[in-house]
């Protein structure tokens, strides 16, 4: 609060009594003299006139929590947050959307976005990302909105991290920084979490600063010990790296022994020949949706970017009544970091490991080519781009008619759907039923009734096209892998088709 008076206001002022030429010197005496008849009716200290034009602090007015005890009755402070991109490539559109897309990733961190700010450059900075000038404008609009962080919308080398934060004098992260603290706040199983972690130690191992102690050298380590003081030692920051390098040498095994684990699933499934179909998609394109519309699974559903990433394995059936197995993988993003990618390997193999990938985009979203490219980009990194793919165009209630006309014409096997609504649901349905990889053989047998568990099989691991119950036993006409032919082969009672 500012405590501020003006000469106008005096009305007892004593330079009103002089003469026009002595009223410069009576302002100057008005702040030393003092008289009872004046100013002894005033109340409270009588400042100087510096000191009534500087802020002033008034005790009493800040809500800043102190007693820990009221923080789950009060909401807590967001970190301030303002937006910084180089824009190199593209159109002034593009520019927005990615900055837009940070936006919303920082506000799914749980961070209060205050400003953006985009920069039209060939190339970033090395120095400090935007140029020196920049930096100086980006730390003026820091004071002005009272931001406490700057986030960049790229992925920014330690250099640029210091040198940026050199300038603007507050705490700066870049987008790859941001995704990890989203993926590590909604990890929830123990190799997700693992994952996350691992991503974590690859990006901050050369990003790792020493300040004073943290520079310090240990005792050199000679053999004979004691006094011994040949080589430098390692210094704090060095023993720091090194423990670092320990643990994620530590987190690579349990995350290879969780693998193992995944991998018997996966080999189980196709055992019993049970085809698999992987959900992919942008994050907050609608995955967990349409996994709950065609399975029912219950899984979390909210808009926001990454509230799901932990896979889920459901079993779904066909209007034909095949089984098969539908995965929810991790969504992707654009510039998605490579720590990640390497970290969650395993679970995206889902994807490679797949017969059918649904890749799901949102029609909604304002450049959903975009979303379909860095998708793509993703499925190419882990191997599975031999794998089949049916794009669906998720929210085609909420969509533009003419985007999703576009859409369904670049992509040939493409459908358009709603999972909230359940529109175009069962013609998805018939469509993966038809995608589907078919059992190469068909075969007509008659399996007695003291080999009940062929026929169960047939219906698990085949496709039955029609079945009849006879005195002899059950006739059935199927279509079959080889290893279930061989098994039916002494009840068969027509030769195979084809």
């Amino acid at each position: 609060m500012t405590s501020s008076s003006s000469p106008s206001q005096d009305a007892q002022s004593p330079a009103q009594n002089y003469p026009e030429g002595l009223r410069a010197d009576a302002l100057m005496e008005e702040d030393v003299a003092w008289s009872q008849e004046i100013d002894g009716d005033r109340d409270g200290d009588q400042l100087d006139r510096s000191e009534r034009a500087a802020l002033r602090r008034v005790a009493g007015l800040s809500t800043e929590l102190e007693d820990v005890t009221e923080v789950e009755y009060r909401q807590l402070r967001l970190e301030r947050v303002v937006l910084v991109g180089v824009w190199t490539t593209g159109t002034v559109r593009d520019a927005d959307n990615s900055l837009a897309e940070l936006a919303a990733l920082a506000e799914t961190a749980g961070a209060l976005v205050l400003d953006g700010v985009v920069q039209r450059r060939d190339k970033p900075d090395a120095a400090t990302y935007i140029g020196s000038g920049k930096a100086n404008e980006l730390r003026d609009i820091v004071i002005e909105t009272g931001a406490d962080t700057v986030i960049c919308d790229g992925e920014l080398s330690p250099g640029q991290l210091i040198h940026l934060e050199d300038v603007v004098k507050v705490k700066v992260i870049d987008r790859t920084a941001l995704i990890l603290d989203i993926f590590a706040q909604h990890a929830k199983s123990r190799e997700g979490k693992a994952q996350v972690a691992l991503a974590q130690m690859q990006y901050m191992l050369p990003r790792l600063r020493g300040w004073g102690q943290s520079l310090s050298r240990q005792m050199g380590g000679g053999s004979g010990g004691g006094l011994a003081t040949r080589g430098p030692g390692e210094t704090k920051i060095e023993t720091d790296r090194r423990r670092i390098r320990e643990k994620m040498a530590k987190m690579r095994r349990e995350i290879a022994d969780m693998k193992t684990g995944r991998d018997i699933k996966r080999q189980e499934r196709r055992r019993h020949k049970v085809p698999s179909v992987a959900i992919a998609g942008y994050t907050n394109a609608g995955k967990s949706s349409l996994l709950n519309r065609l399975t029912g699974a219950g899984v979390l559903v909210e808009n926001a970017l990454f509230a799901t990433l932990d896979p889920t394995v459901r079993r779904a059936e066909t209007p034909s009544g095949r089984l098969y197995t539908l995965v929810d993988t991790v969504g992707f993003v654009r510039h998605l970091p490579h720590h990640l990618v390497e970290a969650f390997r395993s679970t995206m193999e889902e994807v490679g490991d797949s017969d059918l990938i649904l890749h799901v985009v949102d029609g909604s979203h304002p450049d959903p080519e975009e979303q379909l490219a860095a998708v793509r980009e993703v499925v190419r990194d882990v191997g599975a781009t031999k794998v089949p793919e049916i794009v669906v165009i998720n929210k085609a209630d909420a969509a533009d008619p003419l985007v999703l006309q576009r859409l369904l014409r670049i992509e040939k096997r493409s459908i358009a759907v709603s999972a909230r609504t359940g529109q175009g649901i069962a013609e998805l349905l018939a469509l993966i039923d038809n995608e589907l990889p078919r059992p190469s053989v068909e075969i007509e047998a008659l399996v007695p009734y003291t080999q009940g568990q062929l026929v169960a099989r047939a219906h698990t691991e085949g496709e039955v096209i029609s079945e009849e119950h006879t005195a002899e036993g059950t006739l059935l006409k199927l279509r079959v892998h080889e290893e279930l032919a061989a098994d039916l082969a002494p009840y068969v009672a027509e030769p195979a088709l084809r």
